[in-house]
């Protein structure tokens, strides 16, 4: 039997050592997948495992990925082939929301552009533009799952207003987290900073887009760690260029990392960080652990922690 590691943050030694016990061949090992010998995928987000994928691996019986996202992976044939598909689904849920609040606080508060004003000469307290107090600031939080949750927590202790929609979660526990239940159309209409926490699903990609941003109110921010496909990229652009957003902060890009043909983006009050927001020594640890306990659960008859669906 082999397990094939498909990201290389997992360290080879690492997983032999996770599976120790089992008679299998620890291999390194990219795309196109096949092999009737493997039984188990260890990936990332980098990679797609489609349904083409699962045909040509016949013994399969896991993909564990080192993501809280899935839609990389055809998890659906996977469930219809008897594959479980594995997650980990909350090791990063304190350092997004960590983020999330920091680039919130760093926008309101025009920090990063006071930085850069200084370091080319200026002194001028009013450089980055009008800036708003924290407390009593309207913050839409739009999904509410775990780390929208974190997030609406961190920012009610600071003093503001915490609004949330999410169609999966009920209005009476979001009110019971401490937040406003509210529509989207009631965020965008009523909120003065946003942030983003969904999962990229069909109905979710391009959910923020020209008509969206050109609702939220003068001089708002914005700041999306989840999905760079929730967002129209350029229409986010256009309104900071105009002076309709006060700023936004991206963790998130549709080209990561950016190139020559796709480069990082450009704006006035824009602040964008290296898909950075789940890093910290703890959390890197847990991501590349979890998974690979997730294959031994399988190979061991158990039911996997993190399973997104049911073979």
């Amino acid at each position: 039997m082999k397990v094939v590691v498909g990201d290389p943050g997992f360290r080879l030694d690492r997983v032999r050592q996770l599976l120790d016990g089992h008679e299998l061949d620890v291999v390194a090992g990219g795309e196109p997948w096949d092999g009737d010998e493997v039984v188990a995928l260890l990936i990332g987000t980098d990679v797609r495992v489609t349904a083409d994928d699962l045909a040509r691996l016949p013994a399969l019986r896991v993909v564990a990925s080192c993501s809280v996202g899935y839609d990389h992976v055809a998890h659906e044939e996977a469930e219809r082939r008897g594959v479980w598909v594995c997650n980990v689904p909350d090791y990063c849920v304190d350092e997004v929301a960590d983020h999330s609040l920091a680039l919130l606080l760093g926008l309101l508060r025009g920090i990063v552009e006071l930085d850069r004003s200084v370091r080319e000469g200026a002194w001028d307290s009013t450089a980055a533009g009008e800036l708003r107090r924290v407390r009593g600031t309207r913050l839409g939080v739009v999904g509410f799952g775990r780390t929208g949750r974190a997030l609406a927590e961190r920012a009610s202790a600071l003093g503001f207003e915490v609004w949330a929609t999410d169609p999966a979660v009920p209005p009476e526990a979001i009110a019971a987290a401490g937040a406003k239940a509210a529509s989207l159309d009631e965020l965008l209409e009523g909120c003065e900073a946003f942030s983003l926490h969904l999962p990229l699903t069909p109905e979710t990609k391009g959910l923020i887009g020209a008509e969206e941003l050109a609702r939220m109110p003068r001089r708002s921010v914005l700041v999306d760690t989840a999905r760079a496909e929730l967002v129209d990229l350029d229409a986010l652009l256009g309104e900071l260029e105009s002076g309709h957003l006060a700023g936004a902060a991206l963790d998130v890009l549709p080209s990561e990392p950016p190139t020559r043909e796709h480069p990082a983006p450009t704006a006035p009050r824009l602040v964008v960080t290296p898909h950075a927001a789940w890093y910290s020594v703890e959390a890197e640890e847990a991501v590349y652990r979890r998974p690979v306990l997730s294959v031994r659960d399988v190979l061991e008859g158990r039911e996997p922690e993190g399973a997104v669906n049911r073979p």
